[in-house]
């Protein structure tokens, strides 16, 4: 009954709780908020200044006494009091600032993840104020996002790049047959731009620079229309500003390795999936998700690599938040699920 009477007050979420991005969704109401998963901190009052996107603009240009934080790295909680101040203001921002409010809220997180950590991202938000709080693995999130048609007795692939961590799985009837999470991805891809620029041209840039450059001149295999544009740093030898173009293909060189081990991740899932399923996989091909398959070549040089079709999901970078407010809605169609 008193569940029953909360119900009635609280409107349930579903979080991509991400590495650079945190979105929400609302049951009943869809994807309601989108904001990058960082918190500025005034170290001299231990106070919170900024959530989101204002806290995001204050990356790499705050004084000494400010510091513009991620609480989360690679998928993972790094800072525990500060996810849950973060999670506490999403849930007030959602919900109009309406402190009452104590919704069941769906979480994904990595594959990978221990037992120790997900007792964290768990209790981070139960002291934000969720009333009960379910966590599903990030695969199995995006393929149900993605609209896989996860439930048949037929092999699937997802491949899903976020900014801490790929999350690599082959699906059928409902479950993940197998399943790899590697910590490189969206930001692994910025700090091999940046390294790349400290070594070749001795220019700092810093993590939005590079992530500007990885989004717009960015590629992993050659494309018809190569792009190029001015990087602005500071060079390491005269410490003065200093202005650099850069075109698709050098890019295309800084992100070698990193590419290379989501691809060695790849294999090792396909190696390690039963021979009925991988003979479905010719037909179903690879499905990629998240923020880094937006990276553009991804498609045709996991084609190459694989020899299997690759198919982009229709929104690479909301799959698993649609995922986890599927997964909400059945909650109340279905047996109540054991908690993680």
């Amino acid at each position: 009954m008193f569940n029953r009477l909360f119900g009635l007050f609280s409107n349930d979420m579903g979080i991509d709780l991400g590495t650079a991005n945190t979105l929400v969704y609302v049951k009943g109401q869809g994807i309601v908020l989108r904001e990058p998963s960082v918190v500025a901190i005034d170290k001299e009052h231990n106070s919170v200044l900024a959530i989101g996107t204002e806290a995001k603009r204050m990356l790499g240009k705050t004084p000494g006494h400010i510091v513009a934080v991620r609480p989360l790295r690679n998928g993972v909680i790094a800072d525990f009091d500060i996810t849950e101040q973060m999670i506490r203001y999403f849930i007030k921002q959602v919900h109009n600032r309406r402190s009452l409010l104590h919704p069941r809220i769906v979480i994904g997180v990595p594959s990978g993840i221990t037992e120790v950590e997900k007792r964290a991202v768990r209790e981070s938000a139960e002291q934000a104020g969720a009333r009960e709080v379910y966590l599903i693995e990030e695969p199995m999130a995006a393929a149900i996002g993605a609209e896989l048609p996860i439930h048949e007795p037929k092999g699937h692939m997802i491949v899903d790049i976020g900014g801490g961590t790929t999350e690599v799985a082959v699906i059928s009837l409902g479950g993940m047959v197998v399943s790899k999470s590697l910590d490189v991805a969206g930001d692994e891809l910025d700090e091999a731009i940046m390294q790349y620029f400290r070594r070749k041209y001795n220019l700092l840039i810093g993590e939005t620079t590079a992530e500007e450059v990885k989004i717009r001149v960015g590629s992993v295999f050659p494309m018809p229309d190569e792009r190029s544009m001015d990087v602005r740093g500071r060079d390491q030898v005269t410490g003065l500003p200093k202005t650099i173009t850069v075109a698709s293909e050098e890019i295309r060189q800084a992100l070698t390795e990193s590419i290379r081990l989501i691809l060695e991740v790849i294999r090792q899932v396909l190696e390690e999936t039963p021979a009925e399923l991988a003979a479905d996989l010719v037909e179903t091909g690879i499905v990629l998700a998240g923020g880094g398959a937006l990276l553009r070549g991804l498609p045709e040089l996991f084609s190459q690599e694989t020899e299997l079709p690759v198919i982009m999901a229709v929104d690479p970078l909301t799959c698993v938040v649609l995922g986890t407010g599927k997964y909400l809605e059945e909650l109340d169609r279905v047996r109540r699920p054991r908690r993680n």
